[in-house]
C-alpha cells in the first residue's frame, strides 16, 4: 500500500495538530479534554464520532458529555467530518475530535460488504476503502490548512495487540495504523498515552539519519 508522503504546509491563516495516541483506557479522551481546556477555555467544539448503536454506547457517550464543559459547543458527525467543520460558525480555538478510531470504522462499516468478506477481502475493496478513509482525513487536514484552529485528534493505538482473526478486523487495524501516521506526520505535536501518562513522542523520536548515524557508530566501535 503506497503511504501519503505530503509534508506540511502552512499558511499564515493555518491551524495546527496535536495527535494524542493510546489504547483502551490509557487516559487519551481524558487528556484530550483537559489540553483543549487549558488552550481553548469555553471556544471549544467537541467533535463526536461515536453513534448510539446499542445500549452500551448510549452509556459510554452519555458519559462523556457530563464529562466536558457545558459551555462547550458539540457536533455530532459520524462521517463527513471535514465538510462539517467547514460550515462552523464561529470558528473555535480548538477543534477536540473523539475519535479517530470511530471515524475509520464508520467509513469501513458504511462500505457494502459481501457476506463471505469476514474471511477474505480483495485488495480491489481494500483500496477503495483506503480512498475513502483518505477522503475523510483529507478533508479534515484542509480544514485545518484554511483554518486558524489547534485540533486535537483522539486517536486509538490498535497494532499492539493480537492479530485479528477476521478479515474485517485485519482491514481495520491497517487502516487504523495507516490513518495515523498520515496525521502524525502534519501534527506538531504528539502524545502516547500509557496508564494516564502523557509521553510527548516528538522529543524522543529518532529520524532515519540519527538511527542510521548511531548504528553505524557502535558497528564501528565493535570493529
Amino acid at each position: 500500500m503506497q503511504q501519503d508522503q505530503s509534508e506540511k504546509s502552512h499558511t499564515k491563516n493555518s491551524g495546527t495538530i496535536t495527535l494524542i495516541l493510546g489504547g483502551v483506557r490509557s487516559g487519551k479522551s481524558r487528556f484530550g479534554e483537559q489540553l483543549a481546556q487549558a488552550l481553548g477555555g469555553d471556544s471549544v467544539l467537541f467533535a463526536a464520532t461515536a453513534e448510539a448503536r446499542d445500549e452500551e454506547m448510549l452509556g459510554r457517550i452519555q458519559k462523556h458529555r457530563l464529562s466536558r464543559p457545558a459551555s462547550w459547543r458539540t457536533l455530532e458527525q459520524p462521517l463527513h467530518l471535514g465538510k462539517a467543520l467547514e460550515s462552523t460558525s464561529p470558528f473555535p480555538k480548538v477543534v477536540l475530535l473523539d475519535c479517530l478510531t470511530l471515524l475509520v470504522s464508520n467509513v469501513l462499516c458504511s462500505f457494502e460488504w459481501a457476506p463471505s468478506t469476514s474471511t477474505k477481502l480483495s485488495p480491489s475493496q481494500f483500496d477503495l476503502v483506503q480512498q475513502m478513509v483518505d477522503q475523510e482525513i483529507d478533508a479534515i487536514l484542509h480544514f485545518v490548512q484554511e483554518h486558524p484552529v489547534h485540533l486535537i485528534i483522539v486517536s486509538g493505538e490498535v497494532g499492539l495487540g493480537l492479530v485479528p482473526d477476521n478479515a474485517l478486523g485485519r482491514a481495520f487495524r491497517d487502516l487504523l495504523g495507516w490513518t495515523n501516521q498520515k496525521i502524525a506526520r502534519q501534527a506538531s505535536a504528539i502524545y502516547f498515552m500509557l496508564a494516564g501518562l502523557p509521553i510527548e513522542l516528538h522529543s524522543i523520536a529518532s529520524s532515519i539519519q540519527d538511527a542510521a548515524a548511531g548504528l553505524s557508530s557502535r558497528l564501528q566501535r565493535a570493529d
